[in-house]
């Protein structure tokens, strides 16, 4: 069984079909609302790059640099910035004279080719299990990034397509966070496993893997602290939790996904480099896209640390929750040029 297999339905019946329905939008929708969260993203790039290219016929190494900070004021990141750079002006050098007018339509084009390869590794994705073993997703993040709420949305979408879902708060440090993971896990209609606050994170993840295992779960979903002050202690922390773990379904967790923050630009490839350091991070969520003009960092972050987006938050909505598609990402930020 892989990631993906677990959102198939396991019967067809009127109630799931009727779930379903209510946290899956359709097709055009998830379309609108992905332009829509992106809005700001697209109106702060474009309007800059209009800036960037006004009265100029041909693109010569001053628009080159002038699109360097437009992608770096963008929240693209430098390095992932001079990638793009280098390769348009390789474009420039073979095709000889490139009008400036066509800047954005090349920049799509750069931009595309490199998420591309970025996620090379998505067609892939996802362990083969064997049959009746609990798949396992440990996640990761800091406080506020939505780490929780991203949780009791995965939830809800696998307890809509039949799953039976198993959540461990494994946040012990924080009340708010135990009390908001109950509220989604009942409306979800997953079981929680708790303990009191200040227990040992691993011992609820423990816990909570040992009734999965017993009760025939068939995901558990581990949220995790999301403290940044101690680059070691998160380490070892980590560590812990992924042991104990292991020692009840041997291979978990089968996936780690680190919640990122897209509001906070730059910040959040900071976290994403503290988080990579300190455990095996295998996918990333990258939540509160809309209402911010800083989604560039999804291009960024996805080309600099090598690990697939799986999700990106839109809304605040079960629905809006989205799985990520690249495609339609880079026809989202650049409208009717990808036509």
């Amino acid at each position: 069984m892989g990631f993906f297999d677990l959102f198939r339905k396991k019967q067809d019946t009127p109630a799931d079909t009727a779930a379903g329905a209510a946290v899956e939008a359709q097709p055009e929708q998830r379309r609108e609302e992905l332009n829509a969260g992106l809005e700001r993203t697209k109106t702060g790039l474009f309007s800059k790059l209009a800036r960037a290219v006004a009265g100029r016929s041909t693109v010569d190494a001053e628009v080159l640099d002038d699109l360097e900070e437009v992608l770096i004021t963008s929240d693209v990141g430098v390095e992932t910035t001079v990638k793009i750079i280098r390769r348009i002006e390789e474009r420039v050098a073979r095709d000889k004279y490139m009008n400036a007018a066509e800047l954005r339509g090349i920049l799509r084009d750069e931009i595309a080719a490199l998420m591309e390869q970025s996620h090379a590794s998505t067609k892939d994705f996802g362990l083969e299990l064997p049959e009746g073993t609990p798949y396992v997703l440990m996640v990761v993040g800091v406080n506020g990034a939505g780490k929780t709420t991203t949780i009791g949305k995965l939830a809800a979408k696998l307890t809509a397509a039949g799953r039976k879902v198993y959540i461990g708060a494994a946040d012990t440090f924080r009340a708010a966070a135990i009390d908001q993971l109950a509220v989604w896990a009942e409306r979800a209609g997953a079981t929680m496993i708790r303990q009191e606050m200040g227990s040992d994170p691993a011992s609820v993840a423990y816990d909570t893997l040992r009734s999965a295992v017993a009760n025939g779960a068939d995901v558990v979903l581990i949220d995790t602290a999301g403290r940044l002050h101690n680059k070691v202690g998160l380490m070892n922390e980590l560590t812990k939790i992924r042991n104990v773990m292991a020692k009840v379904i041997p291979g978990a967790p089968h996936e780690v996904m680190l919640v990122l923050d897209g509001s906070t630009g730059q910040n959040a490839f900071e976290q994403a480099r503290q988080f990579t350091q300190a455990t095996q991070v295998t996918s990333l969520a990258i939540t509160k896209l809309d209402g911010t003009a800083k989604g560039g960092v999804v291009i960024g972050i996805s080309d600099q640390f090598r690990i697939p987006v799986r999700y990106i938050g839109v809304g605040e909505r079960i629905d809006q929750l989205q799985l990520f598609d690249r495609r339609a990402f880079v026809e989202a930020l650049f409208g009717d040029e990808t036509k």
